[in-house]
């Protein structure tokens, strides 16, 4: 993408009306990332056909697997868009080929930390979830040979962060499209192997993801690399900058804590259900897989909120920034909450696609029932993260995911340790923690906490 192609790009964001330019914007990364969907969901479905305690396992690796994907795509990642898209919005082009330089030191620092902790104390961390038997050994036989690659995932992200943050939402989309299809072959040809290639179970997954980010990774290399291109990563010397790390991690650690706090959330939710036994863990877990769909959903508009509401706040055009969350939170807040409320009332349309297995399907349906109503609360605090991201404020994301958490921690003890409830108890009680999630994050911008 040229440099005068990248100016006429951010002249929409800021003058264009908001739907359309949102729409545009925003159909190749939910198109691209659909293709992320189905990967999720295929991926328990292959490892479903594995077994329980497969199921259980993957469960048990999920809430850190998608820690590394959010901090890395929507934390730090959601930052570098940001910060990229403020630069080129003021018309500092070499700022920006700095910051993205910046976003890459960064990268390669956090997933050399997600590497030493999950490779180190991933035994005593699942077992802490609740991982016991065959369903920890399937954990750390994924999580394992994942985390070995973390920089594989940390880099893919950032650089198609970079991308994003140049208002070209088009690469990165493709990308996942096609690596999406390839995962498609690659990981049942891991999992169950065929002729010379020896079936590695769960780990043939993790290694597919692998293989399919670092064909992703090196195409934005290369095209990040052109010489008229927007943003360059050759174009000065690469060494850290100061100022710039901090134009990122003033909104990257408290956008990478929040999804930090929300899996918390989701582990200690894990943790909860463990204590119902083996079948409700993996019914949860399935169960749960679907919201980390909507992520991705919140995440292909969350993007576009995200370079939109940034380019307008650069321009010093806060109203309009205003409107765009709002348009785009109601956008997300709809889909989501009529995929919730389809599986509320129809749970086996999502269960039946992993399982067969009766009580697995008992615990994730009653799950369903009572969580799925509530989704529209969760697309809607995604959507809305996002945007503060542009924003560049932070604060009221992050008390809403403390307080999704608080209720987690408080809710599930009192169900399982005092009450010694039913699990459709804890079920509602995550249920509240996702209504209060949204509530909180869209109280504060309506009541002006952009603009003091």
């Amino acid at each position: 993408m040229s440099a005068a192609l990248a100016q006429t790009r951010v002249q929409q964001m800021l003058h264009a009306p908001l739907l359309p330019t949102l729409f545009r914007l925003a159909t190749p990364n939910v198109m691209g990332l659909f293709a992320m969907t189905i990967v999720i969901g295929y991926d328990g479905y292959i490892l479903g056909r594995v077994g329980a305690d497969a199921l259980a396992g993957i469960a048990l690796v999920f809430p850190l697997s998608m820690l590394m994907l959010q901090m890395s795509a929507g934390g730090i990642g959601g930052a570098t868009t940001a910060a990229v898209a403020r630069a080129l919005g003021a018309g500092r082009g070499e700022d920006a080929s700095r910051l993205a330089q910046q976003a890459m030191f960064i990268g390669l620092l956090l997933a050399a930390l997600f590497m030493v902790a999950l490779l180190g104390f991933g035994r005593a961390i699942f077992g802490g979830m609740g991982g016991r038997g065959a369903a920890l050994d399937a954990a750390l036989a994924y999580s394992n040979v994942l985390f070995s690659g973390a920089v594989v995932i940390w880099f893919t992200n950032v650089l198609a962060a970079i991308v994003r943050g140049a208002g070209n939402m088009l690469l990165p989309s493709v990308l996942l499209l096609g690596t999406a299809l390839l995962h498609l072959v690659l990981c049942p040809l891991l999992v169950f192997g065929w002729g010379p290639v020896p079936g590695l179970g769960a780990a043939g997954a993790a290694a597919s993801t692998l293989v399919v980010n670092a064909v992703s990774a090196l195409v934005m290399l290369v095209y990040l690399l052109r010489r008229d291109g927007a943003v360059q990563l050759h174009r000065t010397p690469w060494r850290p900058n100061g100022p710039l790390l901090r134009d990122i991690l003033r909104v990257g650690l408290p956008a990478s804590m929040s999804p930090v706090i929300s899996n918390a959330s989701i582990a200690v939710a894990t943790a909860f259900v463990g204590s119902y036994g083996t079948a409700a863990l993996a019914g949860y877990g399935v169960a749960a897989r679907l919201e980390y769909i909507l992520v991705p959903i919140a995440f292909g508009f969350g993007t576009a909120l995200t370079a939109m509401v940034a380019t307008n706040m650069g321009a010093g055009q806060s109203a309009r920034a205003v409107r765009v969350a709002w348009a785009g939170g109601g956008v997300v807040a709809a889909i989501t909450g009529a995929i919730g409320l389809v599986t509320a009332l129809a749970p086996a349309l999502w269960m039946d696609l992993f399982t067969t297995d009766v009580a697995v399907l008992g615990f994730g349906a009653a799950y369903l029932n009572i969580v799925g109503g509530c989704y529209a609360f969760f697309g809607l605090g995604l959507a809305l993260f996002f945007a503060s991201q542009g924003a560049g404020r932070m604060f009221w994301p992050l008390a809403g995911s403390m307080g999704r958490l608080a209720i987690l921690l408080v809710g599930g003890w009192l169900c399982v340790h005092v009450l010694q409830a039913p699990a459709t108890a804890l079920f509602a009680v995550i249920a509240f923690s996702l209504v209060v999630y949204g509530s909180t994050i869209a109280i504060a911008i309506r009541l002006g906490s952009w603009t003091r």
